[in-house]
């Protein structure tokens, strides 16, 4: 009778073992982060102390407390403030701007390019962004920066890329500038002139791989032409554009800054605008009644409008356009806000220097917006944008681990946001201070 006890006890306990270890490996791909705040949903209230699991680069569950499951591996940000990684709509990281920008024009080629978006995909990485809509460049550095992060063979933020913008010819993202040797050489792939040709221009892009038609409704700051910041493409070719787009499943976003072209492609059916500098009461109702966003690009205006103040290697044109056009930025982002236009985070990092995106989130504060909706514009309103909300934007089960941490609260000080400690994309951990 003892022996079958003692047997009996023996099995039992070699269950429970079996039991423990199988919980363990089990747990072996689990990781879980300890947040001691966590903002999952921009625009809902924070929680206090919660565990995210993780596994396979995605969110499994989130739960109350700090859990501690067998075998799992634990990140402890219980001193932390957690949220979603941020979403910049509008970057361009193969360069910055700077005196040698014209020349570099003329010097860099694709490769370099690329190169360069590596550096400075990790440098936004770092500084909290773990997605970026990268609207205007050489289109192979961007497809192959692009798809060189998508395979981890570079480090960088998730990217959405729009190769070189569909430009009028002398348009904002044709040559400017140059001997006309240099232009006849150098005019941009993606410029076109009347609806056949615009057709053109972006079947070239889709057939080449863009998630997203990027187009100059207007003329631009840094151009180096003379001609203004209003429409510049003619609406039969802003309507060719959006159609052959919409046709192929690509959205259009459009940089414009004066009020006719903001007007005339929204009238087209666009889909969204970069910059808006001069919209009015009647671009408010336009973007309200088309659902389109806006991506004001605040920091762009502000460096402009403080480089030209001493810089004295801008052109006259791009000096006089920066010293007009920068400075009238905030007032238009208030207006829009007040007016109930949807508005994404974007930046036009590469205007400024990358890696201070998140100084976007002060001017965004300045213009009125509360901190949770500045949060909220670089999350669930960017995702939607960029049409990516089924996968980034919140921290939600099913997601990606796409997520920061910061010191200290950024809904009472947004500038918290500027010192990121921690980088979580996809589930890997790029940056942990202490």
């Amino acid at each position: 009778m003892l022996r079958s006890m003692v047997a009996a006890i023996a099995l039992m306990a070699a269950g429970g073992i079996a039991q423990a270890q199988d919980a363990v490996d089990g747990n072996a791909g689990l990781t879980v982060i300890h947040a001691g705040h966590l903002l999952a949903i921009p625009g809902q209230a924070a929680s206090g102390n919660s565990s995210i699991l993780i596994r396979d680069g995605r969110i499994e569950a989130i739960q109350s407390g700090f859990v501690t499951p067998d075998g799992a591996a634990i990140i402890d940000l219980s001193d932390q403030f957690v949220l979603p990684g941020l979403i910049d709509s509008h970057v361009h990281l193969q360069g910055e701007l700077s005196p040698e920008g014209r020349l570099l024009e003329v010097t860099e080629n694709s490769a370099d390019l690329a190169l360069n978006g590596a550096r400075h995909a990790r440098t936004t990485l770092m500084a909290g962004f773990t997605t970026v809509q990268d609207v205007g460049g050489d289109l192979e550095a961007s497809t192959g920066l692009r798809d060189a992060i998508r395979d981890g063979d570079v480090i960088g933020p998730r990217m959405r890329v729009s190769g070189p913008a569909v430009t009028p010819t002398g348009g904002h993202a044709d040559v400017n500038g140059f001997s006309t040797a240099v232009m006849d050489t150098l005019t941009s792939r993606a410029a076109c002139n009347g609806p056949a040709d615009c057709r053109r221009a972006v079947r070239e892009l889709v057939r080449a791989g863009v998630d997203v038609i990027k187009i100059t409704a207007t003329g631009g700051v840094l151009s180096n032409t003379a001609a203004g910041v209003e429409q510049q493409f003619f609406d039969d070719e802003l309507e060719s554009i959006v159609g052959a787009a919409h046709m192929m499943g690509r959205r259009v976003t459009a940089h414009s800054h004066g009020v006719t072209g903001v007007n005339s492609f929204l009238e087209a059916g666009g889909d969204s605008i970069e910059h808006g500098t001069y919209l009015d009461a009647a671009s408010i109702r336009l973007f309200r009644s088309r659902n389109a966003y806006l991506v004001p690009t605040l920091l762009a205006g502000a460096t402009v409008a403080e480089i030209a103040q001493t810089a004295s290697w801008m052109t006259p044109s791009v000096r006089d356009k920066s010293l007009s056009v920068g400075p009238i930025m905030l007032d238009m982002a208030r207006r829009a806000h007040q007016g109930g236009v949807m508005i994404a985070f974007g930046t036009d990092s590469g205007v400024s220097v990358h890696g201070i995106n998140a100084r976007e989130f002060e001017l965004l504060v300045e213009a009125g917006m509360t901190p949770m909706e500045a949060i909220a514009s670089a999350t669930v309103n960017a995702s939607a944008h960029l049409q990516m909300d089924a996968d980034i934007g919140t921290i939600e089960v099913g997601k990606y681990a796409d997520i920061i941490a910061v010191d200290t609260n950024p809904l009472d000080d947004i500038s918290a946001l500027l010192d990121v400690d921690f980088v979580m994309q996809g589930g890997v951990v790029y940056k942990h201070e202490d």
